[in-house]
């Protein structure tokens, strides 16, 4: 609100917008007079206060002498700053008081909240443990998860996992569907996540995915333990072929995996060519189970970055099948691009999948978190707006309808992508909404405000 208040033009430059953009919003609410009245005040008091800095005053002389001419309905707060100034507050912190007080969202954006439909919880802000992955890889990461699962307690996962669940409700974000590794036959991850989607229930959509990680026939009692994960609780059915001994052990699992969703009347979210190898064509199978069993947009394909290798040809043959099957996609920004070609010199792939060709074809694509502080991601913060802003990026998707395009994917899309029912600003969905400071989607892409 006060951001440019050392630069003489003081808060007119951001409040006159707002009052204009905030006008019809305003005329037809019942405090609308109101509001355009304390907009006027401070119109009226930033003039002021620019001519007399103009004219040789400091900025703390100024604003004590504007008191007496202060507008009534911006008085008390300009009474409280002059105070805070006489009271030797720092000039900065006196101000940024002045706007909490002042604090309005007219004229910010409202959006239904944020959702996140790939996320692994079990492993979240677990950063360093056993040991940090030095090679940055995909592979040791998965190395170092299979460590520290058989060593983690549920309390512990737990904690962790609610600790993020406040942290990403904190930044706008009310929906996230993870992933629970099944591999191990102790199923301590479903056990703590189950609990956790109990305690969080009442601010928090959470959907878990049984996702064995080690591969669905790859890991002893892989099959088994997912189908028990199931049966547990878990609302997905997932998977991960491209990580299986073979090609075909691969395809095989794609298609029980399908058959599995179909049977329960559940939705199916699999690790799908999460690799650099453009032979890894799994997606191709997948397209074809989600059509041979009439799943549509219950069945998400997440990550496919091995698209990003593949050859434009084969690639212009897969995306209508993909279309056809009415399966979405879940590319993973942030992870995908720091993942993906660690084998390669130079040049070096961008390891993202090729999320506008697919959004020509009428593909439904949502943007992915993945990780926060865990073995495969040193960074991240649990905000989707960072991940889109990502995501613009690396996909160059800078066109403003595409700048849009990427709010509507961490918004509209992923709540498509997970089912949710109520979701969204219309009447009779549910009352959850974010206000956002910024003027529109792509400003706040640009500036991600807190």
């Amino acid at each position: 609100l006060v951001a440019s208040v050392f630069g003489v033009p003081l808060v007119v430059a951001v409040l006159l917008p707002l009052a204009v953009l905030g006008l019809p919003v305003l005329l037809v609410t019942s405090d609308g007079g109101r509001r355009i009245a304390r907009l006027d005040a401070i119109s009226e008091w930033t003039r002021n206060l620019a001519s007399v800095i103009t004219a040789g005053q400091s900025l703390e002389q100024a604003v004590t002498a504007s008191v007496r001419s202060t507008p009534e309905a911006v008085r008390p707060q300009v009474t409280n700053l002059v105070a805070r100034l006489r009271s030797r507050w720092p000039t900065e912190a006196a101000l940024l008081e002045f706007a909490d007080e002042l604090d309005d969202a007219t004229g910010d954006l409202v959006a239904p909240p944020l959702v996140d439909p790939h996320f692994h919880m079990d492993a979240t802000l677990s950063y360093g443990l056993p040991r940090v992955n030095a090679s940055g890889t995909l592979l040791e990461g998965i190395s170092l998860w299979g460590e520290l699962r058989e060593i983690a307690t549920v309390e512990e996962m737990v904690a962790r996992a609610v600790r993020y669940c406040d942290w990403a409700v904190s930044m706008g974000l009310l929906a996230i569907r993870t992933h629970v590794d099944t591999t191990p036959d102790h199923l301590r991850g479903v056990e703590a996540m189950l609990e956790v989607k109990r305690r969080v229930a009442p601010y928090l959509d959470l959907q878990l995915v049984a996702f064995p990680q080690d591969g669905l026939y790859r890991a002893p009692n892989g099959r088994e333990n997912l189908i028990r994960a199931l049966d547990m609780g878990c609302d997905v059915v997932g998977g991960i072929p491209h990580f299986e001994r073979t090609m075909q052990d691969g395809a095989d699992s794609v298609k029980d995996m399908a058959r599995l969703a179909a049977e329960r009347g559940l939705m199916l979210d699999i690790h799908c060519d999460e690799t650099d190898d453009p032979h890894s064509r799994h997606v191709e199978t997948m397209a074809a189970e989600v059509t041979r069993h009439g799943l549509g947009a219950r069945a998400a394909g997440s990550h496919l970055t091995s698209m990003h290798s593949m050859d434009n040809y084969y690639v212009s043959k897969l995306l209508p099948l993909i279309a056809e099957s009415g399966m979405t996609a879940i590319p993973n920004p942030l992870i995908n691009i720091t993942l993906q070609g660690r084998h390669d010199s130079y040049p070096k792939r961008r390891g993202l999948t090729r999320v506008k060709e697919m959004q020509a074809m009428g593909i439904t694509v949502g943007w992915g978190q993945d990780c926060v502080l865990d073995p495969w991601y040193s960074l991240g913060t649990g905000d989707m707006l960072d991940v889109a802003f990502m995501g613009l990026h690396v996909a160059q998707m800078t066109h403003p309808a595409e700048m849009a395009r990427c709010f509507t994917m961490v918004t509209e899309n992923n709540a498509a992508i997970m089912g949710l029912q109520g979701y969204g600003l219309r009447p009779g969905c549910v009352a959850s909404l974010i206000v956002l400071d910024a003027g529109n989607p792509v400003e706040a892409l640009r500036l991600r405000p807190d």
